[in-house]
């Protein structure tokens, strides 16, 4: 049974940083894409980041881009989010997803994680 599990969600003030952790079971991730969406209340799943677990290759939206950091650790099929200077419009459910082909659509998605919440204070 595939299981994506995230964990480091929680409170934090504007300008803070928090660290996301998402480690995946059940099946070979290393050629998969693995990394994040989020979803603030009222608004669509977005994209926010992804890396493939067998190389370095990453994506990141515009949004996050220079605030954000996928990082992975292939033999543990883990990926981490480093944020940075959040901001209040950073507050959502985050979400773990792997896919088998890179995409930045929630719809492409393989396997997904229950999420966890991040809330930035101003």
């Amino acid at each position: 049974q595939v299981q994506l599990v995230e964990s480091g969600g929680g409170l934090v003030q504007a300008g803070g940083s928090l660290r996301l952790s998402c480690a995946a079971s059940g099946r070979t991730f290393s050629t998969y894409y693995m990394g994040w969406f989020r979803q603030a209340p009222g608004k669509e799943r977005e994209f926010v980041s992804t890396t493939r677990l067998s190389a370095g290759i990453t994506y990141y939206a515009d949004s996050v881009k220079g605030r954000f950091t996928i990082s992975r650790d292939s033999a543990k099929n883990t990926v981490y989010l480093q944020m940075s200077s959040l901001k209040p419009e950073d507050t959502a459910v985050y979400y773990c997803a792997a896919n088998s082909d890179f995409s930045r659509s929630a719809k492409d998605m393989d396997y997904w994680g229950k999420g966890t919440l991040v809330t930035v204070s101003s």
